[in-house]
């Protein structure tokens, strides 16, 4: 599918709190981010850590960056210079500023995939390391000390001199353009990965591009200078700026925010990745929320719960464990009488691919996720439901493995983790138990009337009570010929009356005085 004909639009809203992120694909919802103003970890932040704990066992370290949980290196995430990098790190440390000039350093020896972490890293040593996870639910950051900076069509790589170009990039001359373009214009010790939309593009914007990257490192290596503690060398940029750079191409035809310092923001880094599309930049000014006047809230709604109906009852159950995430698909009621159930099976489990692509991308749903589709038995329609997924799940820009159906019909996935899954509360909290799930029992709830009651008929001297409460405690507490209304009567000899409230929840009870008065305890 050529994703360039799709119509795209951008939602952004932003409160004191956080910025929501909404991505309409032909004004349907298929990715929303949420980011926290006060978050203080990012993927691609950039710390001096402290080497806290070497575990020879796992291969790995545990890093202090400054976060409550310590973070989390590999002996695998080094990678291969880093020895130039600890080397580059203690120069710069020592105030040797001008020895650390990139282009006159001189690299050491890349280290090989098999060795052990206790021979480059010991307690107590510092190193700069790169998020490339975020803390998600007990487990703290994930690191890298292969430190790599994204920008819009190229990603620099420190202490390397390989330039390698997207294999999305088909055309082997326009490859051959683009590396000897960057290898024209790139700084010596500075390896540079061409992204795929930097194909057709011209030298004066990959040299802006990589311009903005270099200094970048630089600003590392000067923060680094007598630096003794622990500290964040360099931020990311914020999520809404990573969305626009990543997603920003020929096909939004609409930025929408409401928020005016985050338009001029959006604006100004949008003249600078992209002049000719400054203009789709849209301050939103109407009464309404921005996402109700688009539609968003109502989509919103109907796609973060645990059952996701898709259409013609073919629906979709989401369940989360700390360990994966599970899908299974239902049919419903689909079912076409002039098809076989094998042709029915199929029908569902392609709609249900489309549906469940979308939801990885809208919820970020990372790790393993299986997927329980509707059995078949020929070996065509699985292959033919396998491709269709694959075919969907194209547009997701997070990396991902997808197993082919089992004889089950079950689907493993593999997609990235590199932040904790985006979560919508779409339930309200239940009045009656206040989210709790259980409510007082009706014995109670009737002792606490009566003790009411009676404070009301004794110690206020009311003669003449009614009470209002739920259908279902007034049948209570009149049926039969002894009733529990009449036994009030005769144990106080004031007269008791009881009126259903349909309007109530079944805990809710209240008082009226003999002018019908509401009376207030």
């Amino acid at each position: 599918m050529d994703t360039t004909q799709i119509n795209r639009e951008l939602i952004i809203s932003s409160d004191v709190s956080e910025v929501n992120i909404v991505l309409l694909e032909d004004k349907q919802l298929v990715e929303f981010h949420k980011e926290q103003k006060n978050s203080n970890i990012s993927v691609g932040d950039v710390y001096l850590g402290r080497i806290k704990k070497v575990l020879p066992g796992l291969n790995a370290v545990f890093v202090d960056i400054g976060n409550k949980k310590d973070a989390f290196l590999h002996y695998l995430d080094l990678g291969p210079n880093i020895l130039s990098l600890i080397k580059f790190t203690k120069l710069a440390q020592e105030g040797h500023i001008a020895q650390t000039s990139m282009d006159n350093f001189q690299l050491e020896e890349s280290i090989s995939k098999s060795g052990k972490i206790s021979d480059f890293l010991a307690a107590g040593d510092k190193i700069p390391v790169q998020i490339v996870k975020e803390p998600i639910n007990t487990k703290g950051p994930r690191l890298s000390s292969d430190i790599s900076f994204a920008g819009r069509y190229l990603v620099l790589v420190p202490f390397s001199n390989r330039i390698s170009v997207s294999q999305k990039i088909r055309s082997s001359e326009e490859r051959n353009r683009l590396k000897r373009l960057i290898q024209s214009i790139k700084p010596n010790n500075y390896g540079v990965i061409i992204r795929t939309v930097a194909e057709g593009k011209k030298v004066a914007e990959l040299n802006a591009d990589l311009k903005s990257l270099v200094n970048k490192w630089e600003q590392v290596r000067d923060t680094l200078n007598g630096l003794k503690t622990t500290s964040k060398l360099v931020s990311e940029l914020d999520r809404t700026s990573v969305v626009l750079r990543d997603m920003l191409n020929e096909s939004f035809n609409g930025i929408h925010i409401d928020n005016l310092a985050l338009y001029n923001e959006i604006k100004s880094f949008i003249s600078t990745i992209a002049p000719q599309k400054s203009d789709i930049v849209k301050l939103y000014k109407g009464k309404e929320n921005i996402f109700d006047s688009f539609g968003v809230k109502k989509q919103i709604a109907g796609l973060f719960g645990r059952i996701v109906t898709i259409r013609n009852g073919v629906y979709l159950i989401i369940e989360h464990t700390e360990a994966m995430h599970v899908i299974d698909v239902n049919s419903g009621h689909r079912l076409n009488k002039e098809n076989s159930q094998e042709e029915n099976a199929l029908t569902v489990n392609l709609e249900a691919a489309t549906e469940i692509a979308r939801q990885l991308r809208l919820r970020d749903m990372g790790g393993i996720i299986i997927v329980d589709f509707i059995d078949m038995h020929e070996a065509a329609n699985r292959k033919e439901l396998y491709n269709k997924l694959k075919e969907e799940m194209s547009k997701d820009r997070a990396k991902h493995t997808i197993l082919p159906a089992s004889k089950f019909g079950l689907i493993q996935i593999t997609r990235q983790r590199v932040r904790p899954e985006t979560e919508v509360i779409i339930q309200e909290k239940c009045p009656t138990c206040n989210g709790t799930g259980t409510i007082k029992s009706s014995s109670l709830l009737i002792d606490e009337i009566e003790n009411n009651l009676r404070y009301l008929l004794l110690d206020q001297n009311e003669n003449n009570v009614t009470v209002q409460v739920h259908p279902f405690i007034h049948a209570y507490l009149t049926k039969g010929l002894f009733s529990i209304r009449k036994k009030w009567q005769w144990k106080y000899h004031k007269k008791i009356h009881i009126k259903e409230i349909k309007t109530f929840h079944v805990m809710q009870y209240s008082f009226l005085n003999t002018n019908g008065d509401e009376i207030f305890l």
